[in-house]
This record gives structure tokens, C-alpha cells and sequence, in this order.
């Protein structure tokens, strides 16, 4: 069951870095039709699917899928829309994610219930083969040709890429199972992890150098700590306070209200610089986790969950549109599709080494190794305290030396000089 989703994470992270060398070399076409098209195929493969191994092989495809399209839409707002006009664009790409979020777990399980678990997939295709044809008129106007790269070092980055994405499968198994072979497992696959994200990521992203480095190092803790914090709050409220699955997950809710509508301020606010935005946004992530960490303890009661964590989901809609803004800003035309790329690979990579570390402490809560007040407690503190920590080299999230912001923004500079 666990390979549904790991082989979904495993393929796209490889989708993320080949979209990248594409679209780099010869824009940004190509993996949004291949990406959809593989998209609809899965979905189809996943409705007929009469074994697991069939059904593991559509999610595999459907995560290649979104690798190559995840990227290639950031190229795309990065070319088609102008500095100013992008944080509202990033607002309304964070809308269009909560809002089926809100809504798609709901009408999945009717559907399930009332038809079949087919149709939840199967259902979707028509609907995705649609959105890709209304696309083909606009895509059709982006960029097909533009600069030649040497197939080599194309084909080594791709090789780092499987490298990361299979030591990130081996640290998201400790997260499910504790033994001395999976410890050892998880071990091996983090220094994997690492040094594939060494060689795909630019350098200096490790000590948050100032440009495009640090607006994808903050990317990672953003997302590090935002997934690691946000996967026990239902169980947190469930395990310690006895609430419905209803009630539980009801905090979940409000907080995509209150991202959304965070989103929408940092995209009407172009004033305000986006370093300020991203320690506001760290703060709020630690009043959200230091609050949480006191329900999971019964220090308060558990309608405060109803009250701090929404206050977290306002610090991800001010931080992670900021820095999203903030690396298609900083990174130029020919590198723009490899750092998009750098960008969600750091996403996926850091929120599957936080979700691994949540999931490692509650199974030890779970099997009497500490109770549950102390497991989830920890969490909560420990994700927090970085949160707060990272808010120190916010700073950094500017322009870095040396490197125009984009072929636009150089353009302004001229004409003012």
C-alpha cells in the first residue's frame, strides 16, 4: 500500500529535474502536454486497475506526471507574467490548490461509498483531458527553442535525481516501521538524499546565500516544517482528545481558509519586501506549533486547536508564496526551468524527512516507547523551534551578487541607468 504514494514521490522528483533540463533547453511545451498526457493515462490505468502492483504502476506514471508539470507551470508564470503581476498570480495558484483540498476528500469518499473507488480516478480523466485541450491554443504561443545545453551533464542530473528520490523513499520507511534494518536503511538513504540534493541544488542553498539559494532553502524549511507539523494535527486531537474524525480534521479546514487568505494579502502587498513576509510567516508557524505542542500535552483544551492552528496556515500563505515569488524573481532566463525545478525538489525532499520524523515518533508513542503526549508534543516543539530559528537568516532573501533578477527586471535597470 505504502508504494502507491512512494513510487508516486520517486517519479516525480525524477519529472521535476527532466521538466527543468527541458524547458531550459527548449521551453516549456513539451512537459506540459507530455505531462498531462501521462497524467490522464494514469488516472485511466489507476480506474482499471485489477491487481496492486497495476494500480502502483499508474500512481508511478501519474507522479511522472506531475513532476513535469509542476515544474514547467512555474517556467510558465516565471515567462508569460510580469514581476508585478506574479504574487497575485502565486495567490491564485495557491487558491486553486486549497479549495479542491477542501472539497476533494469529501467528494472522494461519496463517490467511493455510492460507485466505486474507480470512479474516484476514472471520473477525473474526462475532466483532466478537457483542462489539457483548453490549454493547447496558449501553449502553442510559449517558447519552443532557445538554448542548447550538452546531453551529458543533462543525463547526470537526472542520475542525482533517481539517487535523491530513492534515499528519500528509504527515510520515509522509518517513518512506518522502526527496526535496527530500517534505521540503517533510512541512514544510508538520507546521505543519498543529501548528496543528490548537493549536486541538483545551487550552490550555497545549504548556508542560504543570498539569491536564488536562499529562496529555495527557505522553500525546504518552510515545507520541513509546515508538513511535519501539519500531519498530526487531526491525530493529536483524535488520540488526546477523543474528537470525531469529523471535529479532528476540522482544524485543517480553517487553515485553508486563513492560507488563502494570507495568499491573497502577500499578493496585493507588493510594498512589502518578501524577507519581511517570510519571518512573519516563521513566527506564525511557531505560535502554531508552540500552541499545538501544548494541546498534544492537555496543557490547554482542544478547541485552542480550533483557534492557533489556523494562525500557522496564515504564516504558509504569507511565506511560501513570498519565496515562490521570490526564486522566478531572482533566477534568470536560462536557468529559470532547472531552479523551478531546484525549488519543488526541495519541497518534496525536506517534507518527506520531517513527515518521516513525525511518523518515526508517533510509532514510538504508539508501541509504549513514550506516551502520546510526549511524542506528539516533541514534534510540535521541535518543528517550531526551527521555524523560529530560521527566521534569524530571513535577511539573506534578496538578490544575490552578480546576477540580474530576471530579463525583464535588467531591462527596467537599463532603461533607468
Amino acid at each position: 500500500y505504502g508504494w502507491a504514494f512512494t513510487g508516486f514521490l520517486i517519479t516525480s522528483i525524477v519529472g521535476m529535474v527532466v521538466s527543468g533540463l527541458r524547458t531550459d533547453r527548449r521551453g516549456p511545451r513539451l512537459p506540459l502536454l507530455l505531462g498531462l498526457s501521462l497524467f490522464v493515462a494514469g488516472l485511466v490505468l489507476a480506474a482499471a486497475a485489477g491487481a496492486m502492483w497495476v494500480l502502483i504502476a499508474a500512481r508511478v506514471v501519474q507522479g511522472l506526471a506531475v513532476g513535469l508539470l509542476i515544474t514547467a507551470i512555474y517556467v510558465v508564470m516565471g515567462e508569460v507574467y510580469p514581476d508585478q503581476v506574479r504574487p497575485r498570480m502565486f495567490a491564485a495558484l495557491s487558491t486553486s490548490w486549497i479549495v479542491p483540498g477542501l472539497v476533494g476528500p469529501i467528494l472522494a469518499g461519496w463517490v467511493t461509498q455510492q460507485l466505486s473507488w474507480r470512479w474516484v480516478f476514472g471520473g477525473l480523466a474526462p475532466i483532466a483531458a478537457a483542462s489539457g485541450l483548453m490549454l493547447v491554443p496558449a501553449v502553442r504561443r510559449l517558447r519552443s527553442g532557445a538554448h542548447t545545453q550538452e546531453l551529458g551533464p543533462g543525463l547526470s542530473r537526472v542520475g542525482f535525481a533517481v539517487l535523491t528520490a530513492l534515499g528519500i523513499a528509504a527515510v520515509a520507511e522509518v517513518g512506518q516501521r522502526q527496526s535496527p534494518a530500517t534505521v540503517a536503511i533510512a541512514v544510508l538513504g538520507l546521505a543519498a538524499m543529501l548528496y543528490g540534493l548537493h549536486r541538483l541544488l545551487p550552490a550555497g542553498t545549504a548556508r542560504f546565500a543570498p539569491g536564488v539559494p536562499a529562496a529555495i532553502a527557505y522553500r525546504g524549511v518552510l515545507a520541513a516544517t509546515w508538513v511535519g507539523m501539519e500531519v498530526l494535527v487531526p491525530l493529536t486531537l483524535t488520540v488526546q482528545r477523543h474528537y470525531s474524525p469529523t471535529m479532528a480534521g476540522l482544524p485543517l479546514l480553517l487553515t485553508a481558509l486563513t492560507w488563502a487568505g494570507a495568499s491573497q494579502i502577500q499578493g496585493r502587498s507588493p510594498h512589502v519586501g518578501k524577507s519581511s513576509f517570510v519571518r512573519v510567516g516563521l513566527a506564525l508557524f511557531g505560535v502554531g506549533g508552540l500552541g499545538m505542542a501544548l494541546v498534544a500535552l492537555r496543557t490547554v483544551p482542544g478547541w485552542f486547536a480550533y483557534l492557533v492552528w489556523p494562525v500557522a496556515g496564515a504564516g504558509a500563505g504569507f511565506a511560501l508564496t513570498a519565496v515562490s515569488v521570490a526564486v522566478l524573481e531572482y533566477t534568470t532566463d536560462v536557468d529559470r526551468g532547472s531552479d523551478s525545478s531546484s525549488l519543488q525538489l526541495a519541497d518534496s525532499s525536506m517534507s518527506a524527512v520531517s513527515a518521516a520524523f513525525s511518523g518515526a515518533l508517533v510509532a514510538l508513542s504508539a508501541n509504549g516507547t513514550m506516551s502520546y503526549a510526549h511524542g506528539l508534543g516533541t514534534a510540535f516543539a521541535v518543528m517550531a523551534l526551527i521555524a523560529l530559528l530560521a527566521i534569524i537568516r530571513a535577511g539573506r532573501l534578496r538578490p544575490g551578487p552578480g546576477r540580474p533578477v530576471s530579463a525583464e527586471a535588467a531591462a527596467r535597470s537599463h532603461v533607468s541607468s
